[in-house]
């Protein structure tokens, strides 16, 4: 991201709860973005969520996190909202309808989203997949946005868009995803950069923690 000098960076939430490293993720957030929401396995990792509601292997990495995490990441995650906004941008962890746990990955979900919404442009996480979907003269157009994928932040369009996760991508490609918006140009761009899958594998099975979230990794699934 460095190489193209943004003014903010904005963090859609999800801090900890899969990795082997906790605290320097949240030292990272902490220092780089502007703006960071909270996610529901930041909010499972704090207590505020119920653990029964999280599959298996993310109670085990939550559990794990719990007892590892430092006064001061704990702090940050307690600070954090799942919900944010900017000038025309609405921000959720999750959705408009459920900022904690619903998946925008239905055409349903999509419509609720910017039913619920008044902002041009809407940011949503959770789901790990990166999506761009407009609606303009009440149609719908889009879908999954892979690398390249490019989007117009149009004056008589509104645009829902989720960046894909760093940590924990879910569209078969195991790079890291981020999204750039140029609000000047008026275009949203959906990026990936390769890192050390390996390394992060071998410190995730190095803390014990299940071995499906270091295999994953590797298919981007």
């Amino acid at each position: 991201m460095d190489g193209e000098r943004p003014d903010e960076v904005w963090c859609i939430g999800d801090l900890v709860g899969y990795g082997p490293r906790p605290n320097p993720c949240c030292s990272t957030v902490r220092e780089g973005a502007s703006l960071c929401l909270a996610g529901n396995h930041d909010l499972g990792v704090l207590g505020r969520l119920d653990l029964a509601d999280f599959a298996p292997d993310a109670v085990a990495s939550a559990e794990w996190t719990r007892g590892v995490l430092k006064p001061d990441a704990r702090s940050y995650l307690e600070s954090l909202s799942p919900t944010a906004q900017r000038e025309d941008v609405e921000l959720f962890h999750a959705s408009p309808r459920d900022p904690v746990w619903d998946y925008v990955l239905s055409l349903e979900a999509v419509e609720a989203s910017f039913e619920l919404t008044r902002a041009p442009l809407i940011l949503v996480g959770h789901s790990h997949v990166p999506l761009a979907v407009a609606l303009a003269e009440g149609a719908l157009a889009g879908g999954l946005a892979p690398e390249g994928t490019e989007a117009e932040l149009a004056p008589d369009a509104r645009l829902l868009l989720n960046p894909g996760s760093v940590g924990q991508p879910r569209d078969g490609d195991p790079r890291a995803a981020w999204l750039f918006l140029d609000f000047e140009a008026r275009r949203a761009s959906f990026r990936r950069v390769a890192y050390p899958v390996e390394r992060t594998q071998e410190e995730i099975r190095k803390r014990g923690l299940p071995d499906a979230l270091a295999e994953r990794l590797a298919r981007g699934v």
